[in-house]
């Protein structure tokens, strides 16, 4: 079982900045794609940014040029960095990683408990 503790959600004025991290902890071998993901209030859960192990990254349009995700393999961590806020970022973010928990393991996924980002206008 893989844990994911995710931090850095918060209010913030359109413009500003927020940075996003989420940790992985437990039964890891090797960890694969690391995404960051939000659901806003009435709408259905959409990719926000994703990086795999090689350092490769797709981002939602919405959000190209303006939100940076990165990763720490050592840590089994992955931020996202989110400058130039605007209202229609407000979501709740959710951090997923997809895993092997041993070498002939299959790929598992897990999911974050979600972090409330909320940009006032």
């Amino acid at each position: 079982q893989v844990q994911l503790v995710e931090s850095g959600g918060g209010l913030v004025q359109a413009g500003g900045f927020l940075r996003l991290s989420c940790a992985a902890s437990g039964s890891i071998f090797y960890i694969n794609t690391m995404g960051w993901y939000r659901q806003a209030p009435g709408k259905q859960r959409e990719l926000v940014a994703v990086i795999r192990s090689g350092g490769s990254t797709n981002y939602a349009d919405s959000v190209k040029g303006r939100f940076t995700i990165s990763r720490d393999n050592g840590r089994n961590t992955v931020y996202l960095q989110m400058n130039s806020l605007k209202p229609e970022d407000t979501a709740v973010y959710y951090c997923n990683v997809q895993y092997l928990k041993d070498r002939f393991a299959m790929i598992a996924g897990s999911w974050g408990q979600g972090t409330q980002v909320t940009v006032s206008s």
